[in-house]
């Protein structure tokens, strides 16, 4: 995948995730985007869940439940981790969200 293409599915990852957290109780949880980072954090507990660019190697990493993972793609697509532990972005996501904050998402 070439720098525009990746970009270009790094974005929209990005816009999925902030449109899915937007629907979420705003009590509960708040999604802030700045630019190549969406941070998540629970209102309640403080816990984030940090989404962020790594332009340099083309990947997604992402920080939450005590770790970081890093996903990659071929296709821009299907985010798979690089240590293949078999997770895939969105669902880490979600699962990441949801131990933070108590919220499910669906992006």
């Amino acid at each position: 995948m070439d720098d525009a293409a990746y970009t270009a599915a790094v974005s929209k990852v990005f816009k999925r995730l902030v449109k899915a957290c937007d629907a979420a109780d705003p009590d509960l949880l708040e999604a802030d985007a700045t630019g190549d980072m969406v941070t998540i954090t629970g209102l309640k507990s403080g816990e984030k869940v940090v989404v962020n660019t790594q332009r340099a190697v083309h990947q997604v990493w992402v920080a939450g439940k005590g770790e970081g993972v890093h996903f990659s793609s071929s296709d821009g697509e299907r985010w798979l981790d690089d240590k293949d532990r078999g997770l895939e972005l969105l669902a880490w996501i979600r699962e990441c969200v949801w131990a933070a904050t108590g919220q499910r998402i669906e992006p």
